[in-house]
């Protein structure tokens, strides 16, 4: 009798041990994905490269933040989407570096209720961060035809519903909606159009390249004020170079 009921109690035994689930273990989460890994090197593209580079304006940091960039450069390079430096667009174009766009933005000083006119639309990146600094009209001028409807497509694709683009020699600016309260160029002439000046509200701000063509340029800020042009040189950068008739004109502003 008790043999028969140590053996029954060494069945229940092994029927516990083998019918005990194993320990799970806890999940390993997945690798990130689509725009969720491209909004992580979205992220740290700003704090590595732009926000340890004391660029500080909270409004340049969100849109930074906010654009979408790897939608602006063509598909080889998506991979190179957040890496701090240009990249071809075609045509001879390209789009600047990450640092370069929320440098020159943060320079224009923009406020809420602000227009802005940008010269040189490329992939409409720069007037993407443009748009997204709240409440400001953006104007831009692309000369290179496919680039121009490129772009229109791009940003109202992404609801940029604030950005405006046409097709013409950026030399000129846009008369039509003038006077700016800020002007960005983002290729460098070898000097500062008068035409530009003269679209620029008292007070506004101009951010340029300035240089010879296919060199390294400076980086010039102008304010207009009552008694003229006050002028900051920046420093030393490289943009692709002016091109159009206008250029040719040397309807040019004087540089203080």
């Amino acid at each position: 009798m008790h043999t028969k009921i140590w053996l029954w109690l060494f069945v229940l035994a092994l029927c516990a041990v083998a019918c005990t689930p194993a320990p799970t273990a806890s999940p390993t989460p997945a690798p990130a994905t689509g725009d969720d890994a491209f909004a992580q090197q979205r992220a740290a593209m700003v704090e590595h490269t732009i926000a340890a580079r004391d660029v500080s304006d909270p409004d340049v940091l969100r849109a930074m933040r906010s654009v979408p960039r790897h939608h602006f450069v063509p598909d080889e390079y998506q991979d190179q989407a957040y890496a701090d430096h240009p990249l071809p667009i075609g045509y001879g174009q390209t789009i600047s570096q990450p640092y370069i766009v929320a440098w020159m933005t943060e320079l224009l000083a923009l406020q809420a209720g602000e227009k802005v006119l940008e010269i040189g639309t490329g992939s409409g990146y720069q007037a993407a961060v443009l748009a997204e600094m709240g409440d400001v009209e953006v104007y831009s001028i692309e000369i290179v035809p496919e680039l121009a409807t490129q772009a229109q497509e791009r940003l109202a694709s992404l609801d940029y519903t604030n950005v405006h683009v046409k097709q013409g020699d950026g030399y000129y600016g846009w008369e039509a909606h003038a006077p700016f309260d800020a002007i960005i160029v983002t290729a460098a002439p070898d000097h500062l159009p008068r035409p530009l000046v003269q679209q620029l509200k008292e007070g506004g701000r101009v951010v340029i390249p300035i240089g010879p063509p296919g060199g390294y340029q400076s980086l010039w800020r102008f304010v207009k004020e009552p008694d003229g042009l006050k002028a900051y040189n920046l420093g030393g950068v490289m943009f692709v170079p002016f091109t159009g008739e206008g250029l040719r004109s040397r309807d040019a502003e004087p540089i203080p």
